[in-house]
């Protein structure tokens, strides 16, 4: 929880606009650098690069699971404190049926 402690103690200190210049991304499942149960990969640094140079901040980012060099699993990463809600419809293995919503 150090991290969602320290984005909070953020907001808390620089207000409710802190997500205009700092966002928090969870990545359940996922070890400290990669690995772990769920899925283990995602490209942050284009979302920041995207952030940064094009002014375009990112809501949510898709992290992968790849086993043997194929992608079996997707999911948003949802701008913390939004979390990914599976629709109900569609395989449970494709980011696009979750969405991101307030818990």
């Amino acid at each position: 929880m150090m991290g969602v402690n320290y984005f909070e103690e953020a907001v808390a200190k620089n207000g409710p606009n802190t997500t205009e210049f700092f966002r928090l991304f969870m990545a359940p499942g996922m070890g400290h650098c990669g690995g772990g149960i769920g899925p283990d990969r995602h490209d942050a640094m284009t979302a920041m690069i995207d952030w940064v140079e094009k002014g375009t901040a990112p809501e949510s980012m898709t992290a992968s699971r790849v086993v043997d060099n194929q992608v079996v699993r997707t999911r948003p990463l949802c701008s913390y404190p939004q979390v990914a809600r599976y629709s109900g419809q569609g395989s449970i293995d494709e980011a696009s049926n979750f969405h991101c919503v307030a818990p």
